[in-house]
């Protein structure tokens, strides 16, 4: 089994750009992609005394979320909150009409919506009674009302009124009674406003495990998703969700600009078929770009402008740990052929930037017990997720050459020059490799870095960060000098992620770079030792000449029970075709 090379179509996502100037205007906006959240909130205007959590994530920009939310349900009619005496006691009711007949108008609510979030205080939920003083000097008890009284829907910032013990139990007490207290001198006032939580899915869980009457005022969620796959909508319905970033942030987009932009969208995303809906995120890009340019439409031009220079504000590490291998701190070849020593590939994750890094992963044998040994997890380097990595390794080695004895053998395996702690499963196919190189002795071409996780059949799975991880190894050759044949093999599941820089594109086209796609652990050893795995056969014995029956030589030297030589005689007979 030989790799299969990944074509160049296929390095990158192939968007139908639309026309700017066909595009129709659609009143949701922001809301593309979101039934959830739309189900969930017409669901809401239409039920009683029922309220809604909306589970937002970090990088949608919640205040034109909410505004595009409520924009969509139209017009709001205003509501009057009359007083009347009713035996000889003063009450109040929500009406539609002002008309004076049906009693004074103590509040009016004329907001579609308010947003609360940060320091918020009682009075800003249900107002408060002012004194204020008219031309005669004469003082005028005045109430000042809270959003409760004010608009029809009231978002709330669950983080913030979750910190407020005093104030979350108020709430739960007003949904209860559906009344509230504004003042010791004035009796409650109806509660006539949906409450609608804004948070985390994790704040969700926590107030549904810790609050018992959350689950009672709070039935309905509407969970937003931050992509969009364009197997159910259109890239015509996801450049007029750009032009509702564009106008949140006051720029226009020019028809050029639509390339970058889907580019950047789907590399956020990290798929070629899917599109990122973080509004913040892609605003304050475009936000950028419009500050570069100085001119209020937005061009391809200055959308790559400003991606070059986000990168260069945020990859201070990155030049640091390049710096790193071009003065040779970091020893790791990118060339030649060597024993036991492969080029894994690792990502580097910061808060709001993220880097690929090679690293040189070397394996060792001698005989023992048939323990593989991960040094990283001895020296408490390593994470749980590796050490499952490492021990589906074993599994792996196993059932291949273990089924019938033991493994008369010990390993080690160890990241050279790591000092920090390193977790994950996708370095398993390339610490496989470098294992069975260093049994046999057949060496591994430097050339070629290698990511991908193990089952225990044998199969590579997907790996994250694909993209970061073959543009850290191109940009190390790149700096080295490309000398044609290097290149990177990754899992077949992981091409549809790909969204390469141009660069490496470019290099790919001209034949001085590689990308394989493999789907068994065969077809990487087979390309990195150019040499045939093998078959086995009923008795499960590998050709003598394979790889991996050099593999099952070496173990059976280790065991110390090869085959004696024969005599002369023996072998003579056996030529012969003599039996006894």
């Amino acid at each position: 089994m030989n790799p299969n090379v990944i074509p160049v179509s296929a390095l990158s996502p192939h968007h139908k750009i639309p026309t700017l100037s066909e595009i129709k205007n659609n009143k949701q906006g922001l809301l593309l992609g979101q039934e959830r959240v739309i189900d969930a909130f017409e669901l809401l205007t239409r039920t009683s005394n029922q309220h809604m959590y909306l589970a937002d994530l970090p990088g949608i920009d919640r205040c034109e979320f909410i505004k595009s939310l409520t924009l969509n349900l139209g017009v709001q009619e205003d509501q009057y909150l009359h007083k009347a005496i009713s035996n000889k006691q003063l009450t109040f009711d929500w009406k539609n009409d002002d008309s004076a007949a049906l009693g004074d108008i103590f509040s009016t609510k004329n907001q579609p919506y308010q947003y609360l979030s940060g320091n918020i205080k009682r009075a800003d939920l249900v107002g408060r009674l002012a004194q204020s003083s008219n031309e005669t000097g004469n003082s005028k008890t005045q109430y000042i009302p809270g959003a409760l009284a004010q608009c029809h829907y009231l978002f709330i910032c669950a983080e913030s009124l979750w910190k407020r013990e005093g104030l979350w139990d108020l709430l739960l007490e007003i949904l209860t009674h559906r009344q509230y207290h504004v003042h010791s001198t004035l009796p409650a006032l109806p509660l006539n406003c949906k409450i609608v939580l804004v948070g985390s899915s994790t704040q969700f869980s926590l107030c549904w495990v810790e609050e018992p009457q959350f689950s009672l005022h709070f039935p309905l969620l509407g969970e937003m998703v931050n992509e969009l796959d364009l197997g159910h909508h259109s890239e015509d319905d996801y450049a007029c969700w750009l032009l509702a970033v564009a106008a949140s942030v006051d720029t226009t987009l020019s028809q050029s600009a639509l390339v970058p932009l889907f580019s950047y969208s789907a590399r956020i995303a990290d798929h070629q078929q899917r599109l990122s809906l973080l509004s913040s995120q892609i605003g304050h890009l475009l936000a950028q770009a419009k500050a570069y340019s100085g001119q209020e439409e937005i061009t391809d031009e200055s959308i790559i402008h400003a991606l070059k220079k986000h990168q260069s504000r945020h990859n201070a590490s990155e030049m640091l740990s390049a710096q790193n291998f071009d003065d040779k701190f970091i020893n790791l070849p990118t060339d030649k052929f060597m024993v036991g020593q492969i080029n894994g590939l690792t990502v580097l994750e910061t808060v709001e930037y993220s880097y690929g890094e090679p690293a040189r992963i070397t394996a060792s044998v001698h005989y023992g017990d048939g323990e593989v040994a991960d040094i990283e997890r001895k020296s408490e380097l390593g994470g749980n997720i590796h050490a499952k990595g490492m021990m589906i390794l074993s599994s792996c080695l196993y059932r291949i050459f273990g089924k019938d004895a033991p493994l008369h053998l010990n390993a080690n395996i160890v990241f050279e020059q790591s000092y920090q702690e390193i977790d994950g499963d996708s370095a398993s196919l390339a610490e496989y490799c470098s294992l069975i190189s260093a049994i046999t002795e057949k060496p591994i071409d430097q050339g070629i870095a290698v990511t991908g996780a193990l089952d225990q059949f044998g199969n590579v799975q997907a790996i994250g960060g694909v993209n970061e991880k073959i543009e850290g190894f191109f940009n190390l050759c790149s700096r080295r000098g490309l000398t044609g044949t290097q290149g990177v093999i990754i899992p077949k599941s992981n091409t549809q992620q790909l969204n390469l820089s141009p660069q490496l594109i470019e290099a790919v086209t001209g034949g001085e770079f590689h990308l394989y796609e493999i789907e068994h652990i065969d077809e990487a050893v087979e390309r990195l030792m150019n040499i045939n795995a093998g078959i086995a056969d009923k008795d499960n014995n590998f050709p003598e000449d394979s790889l991996y029956g050099l593999v099952q030589g070496r173990l059976a030297g280790l065991a110390g029970y090869q085959d004696e030589e024969k005599s002369f005689f023996a072998k003579l007979v056996e030529k012969l075709n003599f039996s006894s």
